[in-house]
């Protein structure tokens, strides 16, 4: 159970159910108890909402890469939500089973993501100038500076669920 109270849907103002639906429709929502805890402060949630969407539907990164990072950071985060939810079709159950090595399964490009989102949630302040030519080496400026908004997004995202027991 939350540990804050639920907003139910059909209390939220009109924006927000919108945003709801629109990210249900898109799968870049699994679950909408967090926008209900989120609800006590709506201008607040359309804004979270509305760069989650810009990231999951307008993104500069492959679909199949974002969920492989969202996967690593909620393996990190230990939130069950988001380990459970299924955001793409692209990544599979033997993709998973490797997440937690560095596995030549991975192309060399989301190896690169993956370690990246992994220090980014775990030890981020190993993060050094090697990291960034490394992820130039697959990626445009515009691209890693999208990777690091999106693992920024899902790590606070996961701790928040976590924490709050929004899910």
């Amino acid at each position: 159970m939350a540990r804050l109270p639920l907003i139910a849907l059909q209390a939220l103002t009109p924006a927000l159910q919108d945003a709801v639906e629109q990210g249900r429709r898109s799968r870049m929502l699994s679950s909408t108890t967090p926008v209900q805890v989120w609800a006590h402060r709506p201008r607040a949630a359309l804004a979270w909402l509305a760069l989650m969407d810009v990231l999951h539907n307008d993104s500069l990164l492959d679909e199949r890469l974002r969920e492989l990072v969202r996967l690593k950071i909620a393996s990190i985060t230990t939130c069950q939500a988001c380990q459970v939810a299924r955001k793409s079709d692209r990544v599979t159950e033997q993709d998973l089973a490797c997440l937690a090595t560095d596995s030549e399964h991975f192309t060399a490009a989301e190896r690169a993501a993956l370690t990246y989102a992994e220090l980014f949630a775990g030890d981020y302040l190993a993060i050094g100038d090697e990291h960034f030519a490394r992820l130039g080496e697959f990626f445009s400026t515009e691209q890693v500076v999208e990777l690091g908004l999106y693992c920024a997004l899902m790590l606070a995202g996961g701790r928040m669920t976590l924490v709050q027991q929004a899910y």
